[in-house]
């Protein structure tokens, strides 16, 4: 990839603006080459839609920097080093940046478009423990795109299951997962930080990285983010323990009714062996999963291509002895 802005193009249909505010994008629009097809959704970290490169006739996704942030120039410099910092990530287990483009003082990013669901919307409709073999999957997906950043110099530091996405691909492999928005990512080196501001859900977010900040989602954070010191590759790490034990048991390893009562619970307390939540789970998970939920980030496993290691191992060794049980109370993936 040479450059990531599009070359400039007329737009047909531009965005409209009423007293100040910019509506969402109606079918047709056209961004530079891309021309908007429908809507996907939106977040803290801007509006997402479905599109067409006219260029290539390929679906794509595309993400529309929030106004806010667009007209900040410092706010688009770190979307812009955003697009570059996971463009260089070419790998199967992350979502792919094809481009970035400024079109009528919209700003975009172009992503690979995905058919499937996030890993949040998969836990919400289990209402409970996914299978054996789909948490041992995801994890040792996940943990393989952590182990790519984290080698390429980058933390993520919003790891959580509305970032993990399961793309639906059918045959004797029925999905991947795939590592989304890298929003909160930090470039590790001399490149500035990158941080975009937002609130979703319990998420506490800033313009800037500097010490002392909060930033992520609260239920995924580790110990030195919610108290505001610097994060760095095992603070991921944390978060996929997090996500690891969500999916084995079907509840987060730290709640409470209150921001406050969470950050507590992170700091202080130990959550519940995974086999007291669920019987059937194998006794290595938890051993796996705790040392990732260490406290201490030296007492944490290191380097996310270990974790990836030793969930493979127990996919040797256990997915084809789990006890039918955990299949039967626990839906399969769609």
């Amino acid at each position: 990839m040479s450059s990531l802005r599009s070359n400039p193009v007329r737009a047909a249909g531009p965005a409209r603006i009423i007293h100040g505010k910019r509506l969402a994008l109606s079918p047709g629009t056209r961004l530079g080459p891309y021309e908007i097809l429908s809507a996907s959704g939106a977040g803290g970290r801007g509006e997402v839609y479905k599109a067409r490169d006219t260029r290539l006739d390929r679906t794509v996704a595309i993400k529309i920097l929030p106004e806010a942030v667009a007209a900040d120039p410092d706010r688009r410099a770190r979307f812009e080093r955003e697009a570059r910092a996971i463009a260089a990530l070419s790998h199967p287990h992350i979502c792919t940046i094809h481009d970035v483009g400024r079109h009528e003082e919209i700003d975009y990013l172009v992503m690979e478009y995905l058919d499937g669901e996030t890993l949040a919307d998969r836990l919400t409709h289990a209402k409970g423990a996914l299978p054996l073999e789909q948490v041992l999957k995801i994890g040792i997906d996940i943990a393989d795109a952590l182990d790519k950043a984290h080698h390429a110099g980058i933390v993520h530091r919003d790891l959580k299951p509305a970032n993990i996405f399961l793309v639906r691909r059918g045959g004797s492999a029925p999905f991947e997962a795939k590592l989304l928005d890298f929003g909160l990512a930090k470039l590790r080196g001399p490149a500035a930080p990158i941080t975009m501001s937002g609130m979703e859900g319990m998420t506490i977010a800033t313009p800037a990285t500097v010490e002392g900040t909060i930033l992520g989602t609260i239920h995924y954070m580790s110990p030195e983010q919610v108290e505001g010191r610097d994060a760095d590759t095992r603070s991921d790490i944390w978060a996929l323990g997090a996500v690891l034990y969500e999916m084995a048991t079907g509840r987060r390893p730290f709640d409470g009714g209150s921001a406050a009562s969470v950050i507590g619970a992170i700091l202080k307390d130990t959550p519940p062996a995974i086999f007291t939540r669920q019987p059937l789970a194998p006794p290595v998970l938890d051993h796996v999963v705790a040392q990732c939920l260490a406290k201490d980030a030296d007492e944490r496993w290191q380097d996310a291509g270990d974790v990836k290691r030793e969930l493979a191992w127990i996919t040797d060794r256990e997915t084809a002895v789990v006890p039918v049980g955990w299949r039967a109370h626990a839906q399969p993936l769609a």
